[in-house]
Formats: C-alpha cells, structure tokens, sequence
C-alpha cells in the first residue's frame, strides 16, 4: 500500500463541503465524488504563494495550461494535444453547456447512455434538448474486463435518427468501465458519417488503473478529432473540484474555429486559485496520482472482500476506472429507493441509482476514496439490514 493515508473522520467531519455538510453527523456519507485524501503538495504549494501574495484576481492569459495539459497527457496516454486547442471553463459541466450551445440549437436530440453520471440529464435540460437514452446492457459477454456493453444496433439508429451530439462517460462514471479504442473508433465513423458531435467527458481517465489502458477519444483517429471534443479535468484526479477550473480540448481547426463561439465570459468564470492549481497538477502531481492509485487499488479490492464476508448479497464488480463502485442491491428488496433505507437504518449515504437512469433503481453508487477504516465500518452498518 501506498505512504497516501486518508484524513480521519474527525477531521473530516471538519469540513465545509457537501459531502460532509449534506446528512447529519451519525451518517457515514460515501455519495459525493470527492475524496477524504490530503491534497497533494505541489498544488498546495502553488496555492499558499498565491494567498500569500494576496494573488486572488481575475483569470486572464493562461499559456501555461495547455502546456501542462499536453505534457501530462503525452506522458500518461501518449496523446499529442495541441497547447493552442486547450480552453477553460469553470468545471466539466459548464464545459459541456457552453460546447452544447454552440453545436445544437434547443429541440435538438442528444444521446446518452444509461446508467450515466446524473447530471447528463441535468446538461440536456440546461441547454433545452431531447435525450435519447440506449442504455449499456449487462451481458456474459465480457469487453475489456467488463460485463457492461454498448448496444450497437440501438447507437446506429439513434445516430440515423438525426441526433445533433452524443455525450459519452470515457472512462465511465459510475461503471468503472474503459472504453476501447476499436469501440471510441466506431463511435467516430458513425458520428462522421450522420454529422454528429461526439463530445467525450474524460474527467475520470487520470484514475484508471494499471490493468486496462485510457484512450483519449482524440487520439484515436483523424475522424475522431474531425467529430470530437473534449472536456476534461484536474479537479477529481487531484481533488480540486472546489478550486473551480476544467478545460475544452479539441484538435481540429474547424471545430476550434466552431467553439470560439463560446461565450468570451466562459474563460474569465474559472478560478484564479483552480487555473493554476490544476497546472501544478498536470505538471508537478503525477508521483502523488501514482500513490493515489495504489490506495484506491487496495480500496476497490477491499470493496469487494468486505463484501464477501459481511454483505454477499451484492452485486459488484471491481472498477476499471476511479474511486466509485456500482452496488446492486436487487436482491434485498428494499422498496423503490434502497439508498433511502439504507440511510434510515444503517446510517449511511449513498447516491441513488435511479438518478442514473430508471433501469438502476435498485443500485447505488459508493465512494471508496477513503480510509480502510471508514470502508469497514460502513459494511459492519450494512451487514445489519443486508441480511
């Protein structure tokens, strides 16, 4: 195991974030993707000079940025970015919006794929489009160690349909699964072929782990980068989500020219503090990610052996990808809204699985970006209502 040791709940109950302020002190909250890690030093380094300076302005002319991108994303993926193609926006939602409302109009169709990070849905609304869902399905078939596949068939008519974008998960959140080049390449040719945007949501590829390889959509092929963009992030590799700051990566000179429609204000809405916190991540925080990794390893391994002895009734399978574990809960009966139980009876907080789609009633997503200690205790909860 890593030298990275979670903060102790005392301490963490210290905190002013949501995750620590939304229930009430007796509940173990393991919803929120962030996670109870001290924050690594080069970025804490970068801030104190900062405040230190009393250098708390505006944003303005960031160049550093799409250097670190690059550098980082060479370094880790072998991806070529091109410094010039790399935007700001406030965090990975706005990123999204702002993109959307370039390259749709409202009434345009968008798909997605269920079960997905719940603000998808949110995004669609925002930006006044129809969602067509063509949910992954759970199959014997396994792709890149996961059991959760792409219907294909049901992709090909949506795109025929005359859908505007499609928002993908890559790697996804909450199934912990790694897109493969072949798969994110087909994506391509059709969205080339129907005119279609595919906009690639990447804020979860700094965690994925040894056994399987991140692919940049971008990377993949001269259509991926004619049909896509992406919208990415230091703030969950790094834990920096409150510091405020994402970037729009495109590597095509048509569709940089198409996004300098963005709102101008998009840039100057990101933080100070987050901009260069998050280029202190992409620069100096890859020894801190590596440690990061092999306790969340040892975490996501632990999920499942907790599991083994306390609550076997689970369904789980160990993630790919980041620090969040897709639970299936079917088989206790626990009504319409198990994480609601489960917060009534055993005192700890969950993220309701039908906020992922109304196939997922009966999952829940847990956040085991914590400390051992903090993961046992919540399964000895468990255990007395998973019975």
């Amino acid at each position: 195991m890593s030298d990275l040791r979670a903060l102790d709940l005392s301490e963490l109950q210290t905190h002013r974030s949501e995750k620590w302020r939304a229930f009430p002190k007796e509940v173990l909250p393991l919803p929120v993707a962030e996670m109870d890690f001290p924050v690594a030093e080069p970025i804490r380094q970068t801030l104190r000079e900062m405040i230190d300076h009393s250098d708390l302005g505006y944003l303005g002319s960031i160049p550093e940025m799409g250097a670190a991108f690059a550098g980082f994303a060479q370094r880790r993926w072998g991806w070529t970015v091109d410094p010039q193609q790399v935007r700001i926006a406030a965090d990975v939602g706005v990123g999204v919006v702002e993109v959307l409302r370039v390259v749709t109009k409202p009434g345009d169709t968008i798909l997605i794929n269920s079960p997905v990070y719940p603000n998808f849905y949110t995004w669609c609304i925002e930006t006044h489009l129809e969602h067509v869902d063509v949910p992954l399905t759970q199959s014997a078939e396994h792709v890149n160690g996961s059991h959760w596949i792409l219907d294909w068939d049901g992709i090909e008519k949506a795109y025929a349909s005359g859908i505007k974008a499609h928002l993908i998960s890559n790697p996804h959140n909450p199934l912990g699964r790694v897109y493969t080049r072949d798969e994110l390449s087909r994506l391509a040719e059709l969205a080339k072929k129907h005119k279609v945007y595919l906009l690639s949501d990447e804020i979860h590829a700094p965690l994925t782990y040894a056994e399987q390889s991140f692919t940049p959509f971008l990377a993949v092929s001269e259509t991926a980068r004619e049909v896509g963009i992406t919208i990415t992030a230091a703030s969950k590799g790094w834990n920096i989500a409150g510091l405020k700051c994402a970037i729009i990566v495109t590597e095509n000179a048509h569709l940089f020219e198409t996004l300098n429609a963005i709102a101008p204000a998009t840039h100057y809405r990101a933080s100070l503090l987050g901009a260069f916190a998050t280029v202190s991540a992409f620069e100096k925080g890859e020894p801190w990610l590596d440690a990061l990794m092999v306790q969340l390893d040892h975490n996501r391994k632990l999920v499942a052996e907790l599991i083994a002895a306390k609550t076997p009734g689970i369904g789980y399978l160990i993630p790919h990808c980041s620090y969040l574990a897709w639970l299936d809960l079917s088989r206790f009966n626990l009504g319409e809204d198990p994480s609601a139980v489960l917060i009534e009876k055993a005192k700890v907080a969950f993220v309701p699985g039908l906020r992922f789609g109304p196939q997922s009633s009966q999952c829940v997503r847990l956040n085991f970006a914590t400390s051992p200690q903090i993961l046992e205790e919540a399964f000895n909860r468990l255990a007395t209502v998973l019975r």
